[in-house]
């Protein structure tokens, strides 16, 4: 899969999605499900502002249209377009940008090794 590498290579759901995080600038969004590798926005996510007083208030600068994607926000768009059905439980955002995700998938096998008895 390619990675997209400006504003103009992400769909319409994924651009307001980036829009969304600049706007909130610190903080997370939680129980965003993933359909054939795309957001699902409506409903919306739960979002949660982080707020940190006797700090001035920051948020991502917001992009141009012809701006190229940072390169948080294009691996976080390869990620999510890889994945056919989840949900991402937790999404920290930091400086408007996607910087750790707890994420659950359906039916995915992670073999677990089984413990033997010592004797």
């Amino acid at each position: 899969m390619t990675q997209p590498a400006t504003i103009q290579d992400l769909l319409p759901s994924e651009v307001a999605f980036v829009a969304a995080m600049q706007q909130l600038g610190f903080g997370r969004f939680e129980y965003l499900q993933i359909r054939g590798g795309e957001l699902i926005l409506n409903p919306g996510p739960v979002t949660v502002r982080d707020v940190k007083f006797g700090s001035p208030v920051t948020t991502g600068k917001p992009a141009a249209a012809t701006s190229e994607l940072r390169p948080q926000i294009a691996e976080f768009f390869v990620y999510v377009r890889d994945v056919d059905a989840g949900e991402i439980r937790e999404l920290e955002v930091r400086h408007g940008l996607p910087f750790s995700m707890e994420i659950e998938l359906p039916g995915a096998k992670i073999a677990v090794p089984q413990g033997g008895r010592r004797g």
